[in-house]
């Protein structure tokens, strides 16, 4: 990260959501303590401003690495360049919330989701952590359609999830697909498709959910592995 950017964000730091942050995000070493929707906002401007050449990779702050990940999603590039930059990117994610918010960024146009749908084959199944939870996250933000919504389900009880925040993604997905699609959600839940964590965990993360009445929360209760 360029000198200049990295003074503006030190500047926008918050002492007290920093310290809020640091007990929330493992694996984020350094916290500068910046609102995710000022986050965005410069990184909108620094993609605009500054481009590719933003993206060096010398990041020392959390919030640099959640700034270079948010710049690939505003980008105006090329769609191969910016599958390259986000394999790149990839390499760099080591907490849930650099993963989450870098996903949510991003933006593909319908002619390009079954080229992303490839691209995304070797993360759904990659035994590394944070790129299994890429592969979870991406699916839940761009594939819980009716076109994709029995290969998205499919690739889900498949993905790695040994780990806790891959399990916790794939969950977050499984619900949301449950959400949105019961009637083919409810017999992957029923037939125990996923490990036992994931399983629990989706489960817990749709009765959690204000969209669903409180009969569907009973009766989905009863297929909980004990």
């Amino acid at each position: 990260m360029n000198e200049i950017i990295r003074q503006k964000l030190l500047g926008m730091g918050e002492e007290k959501l920093k310290k809020f942050s640091e007990g929330l995000i493992p694996g984020a070493e350094k916290i500068i303590g910046i609102r995710l929707p000022a986050l965005r906002k410069y990184a909108k401007e620094t993609a605009a401003e500054y481009g590719i050449s933003a993206l060096d990779d010398n990041d020392v702050y959390y919030e640099e690495t959640m700034l270079r990940g948010m710049v690939i999603g505003y980008l105006k590039t090329d769609f191969q360049t910016r599958l390259g930059l986000i394999a790149e990117f990839v390499k760099h994610i080591n907490n849930w919330a650099v993963c989450d918010s870098f996903c949510s960024t991003l933006r593909f146009k319908k002619k390009e989701l079954y080229d992303v749908w490839q691209f995304l084959q070797p993360y759904l199944e990659s035994d590394k952590e944070f790129e299994a939870r890429f592969g979870a996250v991406m699916l839940l933000d761009y594939y819980i359609t009716d076109e994709y919504i029995d290969k998205t389900l499919q690739a889900l009880v498949n993905i790695n999830t040994e780990y806790y925040y891959s399990s916790m993604g794939t969950a977050w997905a499984l619900a949301e697909c449950y959400i949105h699609y019961p009637e083919k959600t409810l017999p992957i839940i029923k037939a125990g498709s996923a490990d036992k964590q994931t399983h629990n965990r989706a489960i817990q993360k749709i009765c959690d959910s204000h969209r669903i009445t409180d009969d569907k929360k009973e009766e989905l209760r009863k297929y909980r592995k004990k």
